[in-house]
């Protein structure tokens, strides 16, 4: 009968020890599946907001609803959501870099078209005929006189009625706070 017992715990005891093997490894699995499963949804939104990765959308507080790109990537846009207070964004980057500048500005105009286009909410498109050269250079000249005079570069462009004309007032604004370099600037606006 001594005999038998000692058998029965020696069977007890492998019993035990496999069984704790088993839990261990069941635990491994379940950690490593559960860190494959964070890695993929963390890649996952980077993946998706990678629409435009240029723009680096932060997938915490964006939700990507759409975007798009003209002109074989030079402009590129996304329709975004944000997440914190649900409010709707659109952004562009263009990629305009040793453009000519009136070409960068028919860049900017082409991109903004094709965004509102997509947009969920499309914002009011300027008044008027597209702005010729001469029109876009003496808008950014007038309002770049107008911010060092101190003055309003709204009012000293407003005989001007041209679609583009807030495309110039925010470059001579741009070039005046030191954002942008003159270069950004129509050729003759110094």
């Amino acid at each position: 009968m001594t005999q038998l017992t000692t058998e029965l715990e020696t069977i007890g005891r492998d019993l035990c020890l496999a069984y704790s093997g088993r839990l261990r490894r069941r635990r491994r699995i379940r950690a490593g599946a559960a860190a494959t499963c964070s890695v993929l949804i963390f890649a996952g939104a980077a993946y998706a907001s990678g629409i435009a990765d240029d723009l680096h959308l932060d997938p915490t507080k964006w939700e990507i609803l759409g975007g798009g790109s003209i002109d074989g990537g030079k402009g590129e846009f996304v329709h975004a959501k944000s997440l914190q207070d649900g409010g709707p964004s659109t952004f562009m980057v263009e990629h305009d870099a040793g453009m000519d500048r009136y070409g960068a500005f028919l860049l900017h105009e082409r991109l903004k078209a094709a965004a509102d286009e997509s947009s969920p909410t499309p914002a009011a498109p300027e008044p008027g005929a597209l702005c010729t050269r001469a029109e876009l250079t003496r808008i950014e000249r007038n309002a770049l006189d107008a911010l060092r005079a101190n003055g309003s570069p709204e009012a000293a462009t407003a005989a001007e009625t041209c679609r583009g004309r807030a495309y110039g007032i925010e470059m001579a604004q741009r070039v005046f706070s030191g954002l942008e370099p003159a270069t950004n600037l129509m050729p003759g606006v110094q």
